[in-house]
């Protein structure tokens, strides 16, 4: 399957700039400097499978503590961009991934690390990723997701909920284009829930414009 015709990649192909804009909003700045300490905290020493790497932002968070990395992403556009980034000499490999088609080849890893991803998957699209995780990767695996926390007049307003319960919302790319790109605010329920047939441990934390959940691959 082709997902770089997917609305999400073809939103980011088309807009590169859109994820490290949402990052650089003042009143989330409290916020993202105590989850990028967090982050680099879960990671030290670990060897990292990053998944959506985007414009690399985290992957340099990572790279900073983590033994090595493995950033991937379905966008050429987004490994170019993330490979400008300052990062430690010799740590940080890249490779064009689709996360939702994981090869036989990647390697071992101790962790992985999903940031602002998750919430762009539908809830069967969620369900697949951690069954493929767990068939490549093995049990025990540390598992570190981030994303987004729904803040009324600071979120994207939700479009439309689906039959399925996914939530979406309608973006507009530089050039005038408009997406629907699923964008999914999950309680910590419905997270534990999602996740607790394969994975243990689940710890989530939630700050006022993101949320973090680390737990253990089954």
């Amino acid at each position: 399957m082709n997902r770089k015709n997917d609305p999400v990649a073809r939103y980011y192909a088309s807009s590169t700039q859109a994820a490290d804009a949402a990052l650089s909003r003042a009143e989330r700045a409290h916020d993202l400097a105590q989850v990028r300490e967090r982050i680099a905290a879960l990671v030290r020493g670990q060897t990292v499978l990053e998944l959506a790497c985007g414009t690399g932002y985290w992957t340099e968070v990572v790279a900073a503590s983590a033994e090595r990395v493995l950033a991937t992403d379905i966008l050429d556009e987004m490994i170019e961009r993330a490979q400008r980034r300052r990062l430690p000499e010799g740590k940080v490999a890249f490779r064009r991934v689709d996360g939702l088609d994981l090869p036989d080849d990647l390697g071992t890893f101790s962790c992985v690390f999903i940031g602002f991803w998750w919430s762009h998957l539908k809830r069967d699209e969620q369900d697949d990723l951690l069954g493929q995780l767990r068939a490549r990767l093995g049990p025990n695996v540390t598992l570190i997701l981030l994303d987004d926390v729904y803040v009324e007049g600071s979120s994207t307003t939700v479009a439309r909920t689906d039959a399925q319960g996914n939530t979406y919302e309608i973006v507009t790319a530089p050039d005038g284009e408009r997406f629907e790109l699923p964008k999914n605010y999950p309680a910590d329920s419905a997270l534990r829930k999602r996740l607790g047939g394969d994975v243990r441990e689940i710890r989530i934390e939630r700050l006022t414009y993101y949320w973090l959940l680390t737990c253990r691959l089954k």
